[in-house]
């Protein structure tokens, strides 16, 4: 039997975060709170808690699941896919305005309606498929308040369906508590969506705030949070600022990347990624209507002072923005485990450009110690699923001389194995670069702008100096 508990928010001796029972009783317990649950798949897991715990009653206006297609189609109307945003949002407007519609004359003076909805595929019997789902809330934080609403993508990591529909219960409690009671604080509500969870069950890659409580939000700064909480490992916005999921965006791509620190985007890194993309373009089965560019953000990068600067990371976005770029945040420091994300989601081919430095750098065993096959087990790993590296030469600045893939110093004992793989393909070389762009470096555009010396505008897209001018990143001063 459970145990009556006070009815406030603060955790008990001992405890470090409220358990999943409490939050919904403490839901359930505040009076203003109406709305309806809406449930696709693996169960009415989210529901469950809170008519367990008790007083349901004054919080659940509704109760559905519209598990067959042909209801679900004729309630949310036909939709491409059943587990999809799309649905999701369907689902949460539909059952959201019909609360309103129904319920505003009677109590709308009191109560705070909201509409809670997932769709979900969870692990079945006849297995296969990514276990995944989409949950969202939509909500008044005060009666006759315009609505907000919080979305996000989750992966199931367990193995059996049931522990699966535990975990997504747990995650649903957790985003209506904290969109009912921290909505005031964002990052907060965040670092609480996996509340007596791991996140070796668990994975949020993608989550959006919108609506009139989080006009102030920016969904960007989530999702670098979501890759700092450690939340997921990547997480992807497009040119236009807009979030995106991951498995949605990079399905059947052919998937280029760059990486690089871009503070700021110059050039170079311009060249880079042209140079590779028509190199790419030659390869078997790559068209370039179905090439999806990302320019990638670690956080070994993000994090090269120590700490994660907010308006840095901004600065470095919009101007990847304003270049037109789609920009992935990662903590893949080891580029065979990017590679290994990439290729959960896409059966196509894979290519990642870097600089001559970088390569070099790649062939460094001291990365690999807490790899039992050592660097071997990491090469074996990076290039799996036919991946292809394209180097970019490095100009030394004093003494002039080129570094390409053909002189390239590599430790003896690994010379036949770089040799393989230049046979074989995996490593290219970009021969057709601008070699006016090999020497400009972000580090000198940024003593530049330091020393007020204009000659740093001509090292970087018109778009980005605008950019750097008009809203003063990097300390412009003029």
């Amino acid at each position: 039997m459970y145990t009556p508990i006070k009815n406030n928010h603060e955790t008990l001796p001992g405890e470090s975060q409220l358990p999943t029972r409490r939050k919904a009783l403490l839901v359930n317990l505040d009076e203003k709170r109406y709305g309806t649950f809406a449930e696709i798949g693996a169960g009415q897991e989210v529901v469950r808690w809170f008519f367990q715990v008790g007083g349901a009653s004054g919080t659940i206006s509704k109760s559905m699941s519209a598990y067959d297609m042909k209801v679900s189609d004729a309630v949310y109307e036909p939709c491409e896919r059943y587990v999809c945003r799309e649905r999701l949002q369907s689902m949460l407007n539909y059952e959201f305005d019909l609360n309103l519609e129904r319920l505003s004359a009677d109590r709308g003076h009191s109560t705070a309606f909201f509409a809670f909805a997932d769709t979900v595929r969870a692990a079945s019997y006849k297995g296969g498929g990514e276990c995944h789902g989409w949950m969202g809330i939509r909500f008044q934080s005060h009666p006759r308040d315009e609505p907000s609403q919080i979305t996000l993508h989750v992966r199931m990591l367990d193995k059996e369906n049931s522990s699966q529909q535990e975990a997504l219960g747990i995650v649903g409690v957790n985003l209506i508590y904290g969109a009912f009671f921290l909505f005031h604080n964002p990052s907060e509500l965040l670092a609480s969506l996996l509340d007596n969870l791991s996140t070796n069950r668990i994975e949020i890659d993608m989550v959006e705030f919108s609506g009139i409580e989080f006009r102030h939000v920016d969904n960007r700064l989530i999702s670098l949070n979501l890759v700092q909480l450690g939340l997921s490992e990547a997480a992807m916005f497009g040119p236009n600022g807009v979030v995106i999921q991951p498995s949605e965006a990079l399905y059947k791509k052919n998937i280029l990347v760059e990486r690089g620190s871009f503070r700021p985007v110059c050039l170079t890194n311009t060249d880079i990624i042209h140079a590779a993309r028509e190199k790419f373009t030659t390869e078997n089965g790559v068209e370039d209507s179905d090439i999806l560019v990302l320019m990638e953000l670690t956080m070994n990068n993000l994090m090269a002072t120590g700490t994660i600067d907010p308006q840095d990371f901004l600065a470095r976005a919009e101007l990847l923005q304003a270049a037109g770029h789609t920009v992935l945040i990662s903590n893949y420091f080891e580029y065979y485990r990017l590679a290994a994300y990439l290729a959960r989601y896409t059966s196509k081919r894979i290519g990642i450009s870097m600089g001559a430095l970088s390569l070099i750098e790649l062939f460094e065993e001291k990365y690999y110690k807490n790899l039992a096959g050592g660097i071997l087990e990491s090469f074996g790993r990076l290039f799996k699923n036919d991946l292809t590296l394209y180097i970019y030469p490095y100009l030394h600045p004093e003494s002039k001389e080129l570094l390409t893939v053909e002189n390239l110093p590599i430790a003896p004992s690994l010379a036949k194995l770089y040799g393989h793989l230049i046979d074989t393909g995996n490593i290219r070389p970009l021969d057709n670069y601008n070699p006016a762009c090999l020497q400009i470096f972000s580090r000198d555009i940024l003593r530049r702008i330091a020393g007020r010396d204009a000659g740093w505008e001509a090292m970087v897209d018109p778009k980005v100096a605008d950019l750097i001018k008009t809203r003063r990143y990097f300390a412009y001063r003029g």
